[in-house]
Order: C-alpha cells, then structure tokens, then sequence
C-alpha cells in the first residue's frame, strides 16, 4: 500500500464537507418552494436529501477530526435559479449530485490504495450519489 497523502485528503474531506452542506441548504429550500398537487411526497423527498446530506458532512466532519484535520465552517458556493419548478429542482439537484460524485471520484484517487477505512467509505459514497442520480433521472422521466 501506498502513503497516504494526509494533507490532501484533509483538503478533499474538506471541501466534501463544504459542499454538503451546502446541499443541506440546497434540499431545504426547494422542499419549501414546492407547490402544486404532487408537493407532499415531492417535499418529504427534498426533506431527505437534505438529512442525508446532513448525515453525510458529519461523517466526513468526525473522519476530518479523526486524522487530526479541521473541519471547515464554510458551505460551497450555490446558484439560485430563481425558477423553483419541480423539473427545474430536480435537473438542479442531479448536476448538485454530479458535482458531488466528482469530488467523492477525486477523493477516491487520493485513498485508493493508501487506507482500506476510507477507500471503503468513499465507494459507498460514489455508489450512494450514483444511485441518487439516477432515482432523480427517473423522476424527470415524465414530468412536463
């Protein structure tokens, strides 16, 4: 096995942290812009992405502090459309989703090979926003 290269992967479990968070505030606010006769599963689906995403920066926060990291007290940078449709929530939340996936692939490079607790915590992250992916796909299927 290889090093692991600690000060980068503190960064990268860093700014995972920062953009979870942000899709905490992301979820949050579509959950409560939604309207029209489907807002309640809609809503209650919104309202559990921003729990997992919650979820998902305290793992990383408590994996931060465990390499003896600094978890950052920022959220990534967010756009707000304006437009707070349903289809234009959810094509939102699937490129949040692939940004996301992005930065768990970059960590991915890091870990791989270097420690087999956070190789294994970072595919279940990659598996977990791929399957976000494509569920949110699916919701847009039939949508007008």
């Amino acid at each position: 096995m290889k090093e692991l290269n600690l000060k980068k992967t503190i960064e990268l479990l860093n700014s995972i942290m920062e953009f979870e968070l942000a899709g905490v505030v992301r979820y949050t606010h579509y959950s409560l812009m939604v309207t029209g006769p489907n807002r309640i599963p809609i809503v209650t689906f919104f309202q559990a992405q921003a729990t997992d995403s919650l979820n998902s920066a305290q793992q990383v926060g408590e994996i931060i502090t465990g390499l003896e990291g600094h978890p950052s007290l920022r959220i990534s940078k967010m756009e707000e459309s304006y437009t707070h449709s349903v289809r234009k929530s959810v094509e939102e939340s699937i490129n949040h989703e692939k940004k996301g996936l992005e930065c768990y692939r970059d960590l991915l490079e890091i870990v791989q090979n270097s420690s087999i607790y956070l190789e294994k915590f970072t595919r279940k992250m990659v598996a977990s926003t791929e399957i976000n992916i494509i569920e949110l796909r699916k919701m847009l299927r039939d949508m007008t």
